[in-house]
Formats: structure tokens, sequence, C-alpha cells
């Protein structure tokens, strides 16, 4: 049931991504969407990714405002650091280990960071889980510590609304109970 919605879900979004790119809600737009949307999953499927975890949806929205507080104030931090009078900020790769289970949580956060302005991942150390990140301003140790408070934030919310231990099962082990 849940692989059936996710699918209908897949196709729904596909469509309304057809339907934005023609600029257009009309009836042809909506049908001709759908028969792509159906075209490129039967076609090009991608790999099952294996969820894990249960998605805590309270967890999730604390997720979203954090991360939409950082968007703007990392915004308004690299603002003032391109028009400041003064020599350019000092900049430096940090490495960060995340303790996160799932490829599927990492990449949300490797997509989380990169969005984040003044900083971009630039390797991930899949088996380690760690992360190495190109960071703008890291002059002071107060600017580094900033940085690395808002990836234990940020991972911290990951896992609550993805990764809680008491719902966490391999995907191995839920293989194994539909077989």
């Amino acid at each position: 049931m849940r692989r059936q919605l996710l699918r209908l879900w897949i196709l729904c979004f596909l469509a309304l991504v057809w339907i934005l790119l023609w600029g257009d809600l009309s009836v042809a737009n909506l049908v001709s969407g759908l028969v792509v949307a159906l075209g490129i999953t039967v076609l090009l499927p991608l790999p099952a990714v294996p969820v894990e975890g249960l998605l805590h949806p309270l967890s999730l929205l604390k997720l979203i405002v954090l991360v939409n507080y950082y968007l703007v104030l990392s915004s308004v931090q690299v603002a003032w650091l391109a028009i400041r009078p003064g020599p350019p900020p000092l900049v430096a790769v940090l490495r960060a280990h995340l303790a996160l289970k799932s490829d599927l949580v990492l990449a949300l956060a490797v997509n989380i960071f990169n969005l984040i302005p003044g900083s971009i991942v630039l390797e991930i150390d899949q088996t380690r889980r760690m992360l190495y990140l190109h960071v703008i301003d890291v002059g002071s140790e107060k600017s580094v510590q900033r940085f690395y408070r808002q990836v234990d934030q940020v991972e911290r919310l990951l896992v609550a609304a993805f990764e809680r231990d008491a719902d966490w099962r391999p995907a191995a082990e839920q293989e194994a109970d539909r077989a």
C-alpha cells in the first residue's frame, strides 16, 4: 500500500511539473503530463530506496523551520561579508561527522547544507559518515563553533524526524518480514 501511494505521488508530482513547464492548466496538459509521467516511471524506473524509519511530522516541521531560519540568517551574513569593508573573509574546509543511519537521510542532510549560503559539501565519506564542507568566514573560533552547532542541530532534527531508534528497522529486516 505504501509503495502504491508513493508511485501515485510521483505520478502526480511529475504531472504537476509538466503543467508548470507549459504554464497552462488545461485538461490536455494534465492528461499529457500524466502520460509523460507514466512513461518516465515505467521506462526509466529509479532503484528502490529503502525507507527504514518512520516520519515524525512535528519533528519534520521543526526541521523545516530551523532550515528556513538558517537560510535567512546565512543569506544576511554572506551579504554582509560581500559588502563590508576590509579583507575578504577567511575560508576553510571543515569536517563534520554525522551519526545518520540511512543513506537517504544522509543525502537529505547534504542537500540542506548545500542550500544554506556560506557552505557547500565538497566530499562525502559514506562509510564513515563524514562530510567535508567548504565554509565561508571561519576567521574566529566563535564562527567555527557556530558552524558545528548548526550541523549538530540539523543532524538532531533529522534523526528526530526520520531515524528515531524506537522506529528504526533496517531494510534487510523488513524484507525478511515480507518473505
